[in-house]
């Protein structure tokens, strides 16, 4: 365990997945459909700009749905931005006091500075057991990232949000201050630059670069550069494994590190070939909740529902018993379909007792500074 990171949910309770794959550990929950930006290349914007649909799940509701899931591994607050719901501090506690959740982690675009600052330090406050983790969404330096997402003076106050969670992750060693980047055609040739930029904010600990994903408001986001990704993920790679102590603080965040270099791989080669790759274990290990209740297998699969939890008694569990969802498993089981989806590829890689020789080569190149490009081989 790291000095001074007092974490007593481990992630270690559920190394029984490795073998068994009946019961979810990872939730992606997107608890509001609202934003305050109108990125164009948001694949969530059929759901977010659905206003008139059906209402937000209440705290109660959630509460509700915590208490029929057992342990979870990760919850990822997704949206919309989380944070624009005003109760996301007694929602992530429901998950930590419920779930025993080790690590609960928040995306933003950062446009709301004291707000976020305000809610972080209090759900550290509030939930002592967990890893708190907190991604700036930053897709260009200055003016090209207000262009990309549409949002004048975004930049200036996504940068005031860097700094109210620098001041924090000083005094709460649980935070981790991490950025993403979301490599798209609109930003595809300035990933050095970003790179570069986001390698001098000191309180960062991870930099990662998404791909562009799933349905958007705008056709073409999608038409992105595969070699161009290559080359910018190696010169991430490259810049951030040259700088010492750069790693997570939590236990375990070198392994972390080199899983992260091992998905790039495999993101990258499953797109170029069209396949999938790995077997996936969404709707197994993976699970997706939306704000109105939907429970889906992931989200690649929108058209795919287990049913709605104010339908289902609020058991997720128990919706997970059905025949329908055992149908919705054997389709996801096939591979017919295949994604760049991070979640899911954390959790294929890190519960696949396959890929751990290959993690663990990862891994010694992070500990030891062995040589090792992002283009190694990892099977097909």
């Amino acid at each position: 365990m790291c000095p001074g990171v007092p974490v007593t949910h481990s992630p270690l309770r559920h190394a029984r997945s490795l073998f068994s794959k009946k019961r979810p550990i990872h939730l992606t929950f997107f608890v509001t459909r609202r934003c305050n930006a109108r990125c164009p290349f948001c694949f969530y914007a059929g759901p977010r700009d659905a206003v008139g649909g059906a209402p937000e799940l209440s705290l109660d509701e959630i509460r509700r749905v915590a208490g029929s899931m057992d342990a979870l591994l990760w919850v990822l607050f997704s949206g919309g931005e989380p944070f624009l719901r005003e109760d996301l501090v007694e929602i992530s506690q429901a998950f930590h006091d419920a779930n025993g959740v080790s690590f609960l982690t928040y995306p933003t675009n950062g446009l709301l500075p004291e707000v976020v600052a305000g809610r972080t330090e209090e759900i550290l406050r509030r939930c002592r057991n967990s890893v708190v983790v907190v991604k700036l969404s930053l897709d260009g330096v200055g003016e090209d990232h207000d262009a990309l997402r549409q949002v004048p003076g975004g930049f200036e106050k996504l940068m005031r949000t860097y700094e109210g969670l620098a001041a924090l992750a000083e005094r709460f060693p649980r935070l981790e201050l991490g950025v993403n980047t979301l490599f798209c055609p609109g930003n595809q040739w300035n990933m050095e630059a970003i790179v570069e930029f986001v390698r001098g904010l000191e309180r960062v600990r991870s930099h990662t670069i998404t791909l562009v994903r799933g349905r958007s408001s705008e056709s073409g986001h999608e038409d992105v550069d595969l070699g161009q990704y290559a080359r910018a993920v190696r010169h991430l790679e490259s810049r951030w494994g040259s700088r010492q102590g750069r790693f997570h603080r939590f236990a375990g965040g070198r392994l972390k590190a080199a899983q992260d270099r091992l998905q790039r791989r495999l993101i990258r080669r499953t797109l170029s070939r069209r396949r999938r790759l790995l077997p996936c274990y969404a709707g197994r290990l993976n699970l997706v909740l939306t704000e109105s209740g939907e429970l889906h297998p992931c989200e690649g699969r929108w058209d795919a529902s287990f049913g709605n939890v104010r339908e289902g008694g609020y058991d997720v569990a128990g919706m997970l018993r059905s025949e329908r969802a055992k149908r919705i498993l054997r389709e996801t089981a096939r591979g017919e379909c295949y994604c760049s989806h991070e979640c899911n590829f954390l959790v294929n890689i890190l519960f696949n007792p396959l890929m751990h020789p290959r993690l663990l080569l990862d891994y010694a190149t992070l500990r030891l500074g062995w040589p090792r490009g992002s283009e190694a081989p990892v099977g097909s």
